[in-house]
């Protein structure tokens, strides 16, 4: 199954963290990232949705200068905010 969206050159450089306290890395904004959920009324696999728009966030977060992501909350309906943070 193919994906539709792919961390670019820059995107494979950003860390996710899952679960980090991240209290000691510089905040450098937050990302709000969509993909298609559904075609034609029909839902799309949640894992496939989730891992695209972690690699879209990925790149939006390597286009602020940071090197590391973590979801701010669960997706809804193929859309889901990121913190986007400098930790070193």
């Amino acid at each position: 199954a193919c994906t539709w969206v792919e961390p670019d050159s820059r995107g494979r450089e950003v860390r996710v963290a899952y679960d980090a306290d991240l209290s000691a890395c510089a905040k450098r904004g937050e990302v709000t990232v969509s993909v298609k959920h559904s075609i034609a009324g029909i839902d799309r696999n949640a894992n496939k949705v989730r891992d695209e728009l972690e690699s879209y966030a990925r790149n939006e977060a390597a286009a602020l200068g940071a090197d590391t992501v973590q979801s701010l909350d669960e997706p809804s309906e193929g859309e889901q905010r990121y913190g986007a943070w400098t930790c070193g």
